[in-house]
């Protein structure tokens, strides 16, 4: 194993092999011992980068929540119009649930946190804020907060459903949210 000197990424990879342990034996499951094995680093190392597991772990999802707002802006960011932005809302919702069964494990484990941690209340409440200021170069306040849960929960019902809902209904769904009163 490389020493710290010679390896400027191992922090990145502690974090990386943690989000991958999550994802396969959830939060409960991991350990530092596994994330240093996992990341091929010395075991030392783990307390070098980090305060303890709960340091490793929040900063691991709060890498997470950057990587989905950065997917909410790659969507979104093109949109000039209230149609097009309807549309990219569509694609975002299609994109999140038809990918890596992953992603979908780590947003549920960080909510199970966040609903037992404040730590991790506060982080999901930031990156909501963050999915809701993207919506609203788009949309109004009140209409971006209906879109953001909308966005999860037929992520969520999309992914899990052996039928998932087509294209058409997450278009429908999101015109019928964003519809003018």
């Amino acid at each position: 194993m490389a020493t710290g000197h010679t390896d400027p990424h191992r922090r990145e990879r502690i974090l990386a092999a943690a989000l991958d342990l999550i994802a396969e034996e959830g939060v409960a499951g991991v350990s530092h011992r596994k994330i240093a094995a996992r990341a091929q680093v010395p075991l030392g190392s783990m307390t070098y980068h980090f305060t303890g597991i709960d340091d490793l772990l929040h900063e691991a999802f709060a890498g997470y929540a950057d990587h989905v707002v950065t997917v909410f802006e790659h969507h979104l960011s093109g949109a000039t119009t209230p149609d097009q932005a309807r549309e990219a809302v569509t694609d975002l919702i299609h994109t999140l649930s038809e990918g890596p069964r992953r992603d979908l494990i780590l947003v549920q484990e960080l909510y199970t946190l966040a609903a037992r941690h404040e730590p991790y209340r506060e982080l999901c409440a930031r990156w909501m804020r963050r999915s809701r200021t993207l919506l609203e170069q788009h949309f109004d306040a009140a209409t971006a907060r209906q879109l953001d849960a909308l966005v999860e929960g037929l992520t969520l019902h999309r992914a899990l459903d052996d039928t998932p809902p087509d294209r058409a209904l997450t278009r429908e769904a999101v015109t019928r949210v964003t519809a003018a009163p």
